[in-house]
């Protein structure tokens, strides 16, 4: 692969929004993508998001490349009806981009104080977004996380940015009663309302725990998801040599897989 000049990225990039452009086109255009507005788009463009991630996770680069350009379709499909709604462009887009990554690295685009240099990547990172933050008019710590964001990774976040503020435990011993007391909670709550409630204390009390142990919550999990699985399909796997079908076993019989299933699965004493 040798290096591509600036004028074919360039080139190609044109060749994308004026295709972008005739879809949308309201005489000419395709008439789904003339359809579509900023609300029907978005799932799209966080199903993209994931499969770049499950492309990366899979180590298949013809599969990233092309997912790469699926997710960069979504960028430029919202550019595009922004710039016909008279909002912003795609060059305001890049150029927003480009700002802000220059305001972040001041240490690379910027002269800074030999103190500065020294002073930890992740308060810089931090003090510097916060200042954005609050350019943009935000008065509380918790403004600024997503919404959409998955219900883990929020939960991850609106921790850390009270913990920023001091209000955190000081070792895992708190948060790991605290799991205890909502489970408790959980138990003894009467009717649905009161048992999402609970359940939903007793998740974000299991993501304070976690982060407890200075690891990501959602790695965890998407590693406990797939020692599930792998598990799981070794139970079946398992029933299917032995001439049955695991869903037929009765609980006792799928235990007992399990166990075995977890004791190939152990080192070698």
């Amino acid at each position: 692969m040798t290096a591509e000049s600036p004028s074919t990225h360039a080139t190609a990039l044109e060749r994308l929004l004026a295709i972008m452009a005739r879809l949308r086109d309201p005489e000419s255009g395709c008439e789904w993508d003339r359809a579509q507005n900023f609300a029907s788009i978005a799932p799209y463009t966080i199903e993209e998001a994931y499969e770049v991630a499950d492309a990366i996770a899979r180590a298949d680069m013809d599969s990233l490349r092309d997912e790469l350009g699926d997710l960069l379709l979504q960028v430029v499909f919202h550019a595009r009806m922004a710039e016909e709604a008279g909002l912003f462009t795609f060059a305001d887009v890049a150029q927003a981009i480009a700002d802000k990554l220059e305001s972040r690295h001041p240490h690379i685009f910027a002269a800074e104080s030999a103190d500065a240099e020294d002073t930890p990547r992740e308060v810089r990172w931090e003090a510097i977004k916060a200042a954005e933050r609050a350019a943009k008019g935000a008065d509380s710590a918790m403004d600024g996380v997503a919404l959409a964001l998955p219900a883990l990774m929020r939960a991850e976040k609106l921790q850390k940015r009270a913990a920023r503020d001091g209000f955190d435990w000081p070792d895992p011993s708190g948060p790991a009663a605290k799991v205890i007391e909502e489970m408790a909670e959980l138990a003894s709550a009467e009717g649905p309302d009161e048992q999402m409630a609970e359940a939903g204390d007793l998740l974000f009390a299991a993501v304070n725990l976690v982060r407890a142990y200075g690891i990501a919550p959602e790695d965890a999990l998407r590693a406990g998801n797939a020692k599930f699985e792998r598990r799981f399909r070794a139970m079946e796997a398992k029933a299917s040599a032995q001439g049955t079908q695991f869903r037929t076993l009765g609980l006792d019989d799928q235990e007992a897989l399990w166990q075995a299933v977890k004791a190939d699965e152990a080192p070698p004493a």
